[in-house]
């Protein structure tokens, strides 16, 4: 896993409203390595999703704006591409799973319709043969009589079904890069420990690499191969997954990873993180986790802390960090 095939730079992303500018990505900036799985964690309103879309180019409409930064895919820099141009890298080069496959599809084509068009979209060939490329598509993503299923329509598959037909027109056409935005979060248990090893095995077959948006550290713990976790804007803390398991160095790592209920051990109150998110619209000039933070130090609210190396590939953005 040497070869860097997306690298984002101190990208941000903001909203321009009336009452003012909501900041909410501002400053991220991470690597990701071919059959590589990176963890991007953090609560709601971080900024975890709307990093992913910035990154597809497919920000909402309303105000929203990338002012600053770079996406480098394969060493090409996405946010000096053109529409049209981003239309034929999306799905080619960078695909996204969608937390909500109801939204993903639509309800009017069948299942076999919209694979199509997404193989179409790789390469031109007889209708036969994308309909048969189709059906190979559903048979990947272990989807049972997928003859059968190919023409059926959205509202006919269950939850699990769904989600992984998105998967299957997702990496029809062979990206290098897929993001994926909690694509579990409309699964039951059962299913998710499913999904999670067929995007395993995906991966294992094509090499791709996968940014897996989540907030759940068990997730995380069973997918990924390093973490970034997310905090009002910004990457507070990144490195591989068993360091930061075992030795997490910032205190917001520290407080989510404690804040997971323990399967062992005696039963008590969970842990909880006091207070507030900072307001995106009027961020602190210092460390953005200080206000809720049980070692504050004064240099903490007069200065953001730079990023510190912890150790091998492992930062943290915290004064209070001591160089590995």
């Amino acid at each position: 896993m040497t070869e860097t095939v997306l690298e984002v730079r101190d990208l941000h992303t903001h909203f321009f409203l009336r009452r003012g500018v909501i900041k909410a990505v501002d400053g991220v900036s991470f690597t990701l390595r071919r059959g590589e799985v990176l963890g991007l964690v953090g609560e709601s309103g971080c900024g975890k999703s709307l990093t992913a879309l910035s990154v597809m180019r497919l920000l909402p409409k309303g105000g929203a704006q990338t002012v600053k930064g770079e996406v480098l895919l394969d060493g090409e820099n996405i946010l000096e591409r053109s529409p049209a141009e981003m239309r034929e890298i999306r799905g080619r080069k960078i695909s996204m799973v969608l937390q909500d496959p109801q939204t993903s599809l639509n309800p009017v084509f069948t299942i076999g319709d919209q694979l199509r068009e997404a193989i179409q979209r790789r390469h031109k060939a007889p209708r036969a043969e994308i309909m048969a490329e189709a059906v190979t598509a559903l048979r990947r993503v272990e989807i049972a009589a997928p003859e059968q299923r190919i023409a059926q329509y959205p509202h006919q598959m269950s939850g699990g079904m769904k989600q992984r037909v998105v998967g299957a027109i997702a990496i029809s056409g062979q990206p290098k890069v897929l993001i994926a935005d909690e694509p579990t979060t409309a699964l039951d248990v059962t299913i998710q420990l499913q999904y999670l090893k067929l995007l395993k095995r995906l991966q294992a077959e094509t090499g791709m690499a996968i940014l897996f948006i989540t907030h759940d550290f068990g997730v995380v713990g069973r997918m990924c191969d390093r973490v970034a976790v997310m905090y009002a804007g910004r990457i507070v803390e990144c490195g591989p997954v068993r360091q930061i398991f075992e030795a997490p160095a910032h205190p917001y790592t520290r407080a989510l990873i404690a804040s997971v209920p323990k399967m062992t051990g005696p039963i008590g109150r969970l842990t909880t993180i006091e207070g507030q998110p900072p307001s995106l619209m009027n961020l602190p000039v210092g460390c953005r986790f200080a206000s809720r933070c049980p070692q504050v130090e004064q240099r903490c609210l007069d200065a953001y802390p730079g990023s510190v190396r912890v150790g091998d590939e492992h930062t943290a953005d915290c004064w209070k960090v001591t160089p590995g």
